[in-house]
């Protein structure tokens, strides 16, 4: 076992986000399209000999002691009887509550590296199963690339990822809460308002068309940048930058626009920083150049 191990995990974003009213077992069904994207967070995870617990330190913020990293660790060596002495140092470029998954990410990735350094204990199914333990987009990120999601987001049908994409992502700096913005979807269909998108057999078809092609809808979108205009914002300004497509991701706050031509897209964020903080050009890569 390698006493240090270094993960890179990408953010994504929801091309498509479809999501319908409440089950009775509290979740909200969702189809969607993932796509990571080349934007990452460093896990540096060391393993400490026999002592046994998970220590999780973050440069940018406080986490709490109850963590998704540390869930992912409990419920790991509760899943496989293995004990560990693990220290994680979490180096932030995913900004939180952004909409793409940051959280996430990082513990698919740090669930991948402890079935990875425990001679994988854990089979494909089973580590799957896990994920959805820790939260219903994890699964997710043990395939990356691009994938159909379903369910409560534990569901995952990869397919092939286009790599002739390039992503401009504006972060305007507001932090929504998951809880709240779901709320905010339960008023909106309390008020019988509905958005109609492509079915799910559509949404994969039209993944692969030209982006001017595309109908992907975020049922989010229209109470979140109700309550957050900001976001409206945002998304505006990628429309003016010529962006032949245009959303939020998630829940928000992020919001993206999809172009076709990688000097476009360049030329794009930097007239977006003269407005926004938090601008990245981003590719549909998931390799960590380091």
């Amino acid at each position: 076992m390698l006493d240090v191990v270094r993960e890179y995990a990408p953010a994504k974003i929801n091309l498509h986000l479809q999501v319908y009213p409440k089950r009775s077992d509290g979740y909200h069904p969702i189809e969607s399209i993932f796509q990571t994207v080349s934007l990452f967070d460093e896990l540096k995870i060391e393993f400490v000999g026999e002592s046994f617990g998970c220590v999780v330190k973050c440069d940018s913020m406080q986490l709490p002691e109850e963590n998704t990293l540390t869930k992912t660790y409990k419920v790991f060596c509760q899943e496989t009887g293995i004990k560990l002495g693990i220290s994680v140092e979490l180096t932030k470029q995913i900004p939180s509550g952004a909409g793409l998954g940051g959280g996430s990410s990082d513990a698919a990735y740090f669930l991948r590296a402890l079935n990875r350094a425990c001679d994988y204990p854990l089979s494909q199914s089973r580590l799957e199963f896990v994920a959805s333990l820790v939260g219903s987009d994890v699964p997710f990120f043990l395939f990356d690339g691009a994938a159909i999601v379903t369910g409560r987001g534990e569901k995952v049908k990869p397919i092939l990822p286009r790599k002739d994409l390039c992503f401009v992502l504006v972060y305007p700096d507001v932090h929504c809460s998951t809880a709240e913005c779901y709320s905010l979807v339960d008023g909106y269909y309390a008020l019988g308002k509905t958005v109609v998108g492509p079915t799910l057999q559509e949404i994969e078809e039209m993944y692969y068309k030209p982006i001017s092609e595309w109908r992907f809808i975020n049922t989010f979108a229209n109470p979140v940048m109700k309550k957050y205009p900001a976001i409206l914002d945002a998304l505006r300004s990628l429309e003016l930058q010529g962006a032949e497509f245009v959303q939020m991701s998630g829940s928000g706050s992020t919001v993206f626009g999809v172009f076709s031509d990688d000097n476009l897209g360049k030329d794009a964020c930097t007239n977006l920083r003269k407005k926004w903080k938090n601008v990245y050009f981003l590719s549909s890569s998931i390799q960590q150049d380091i």
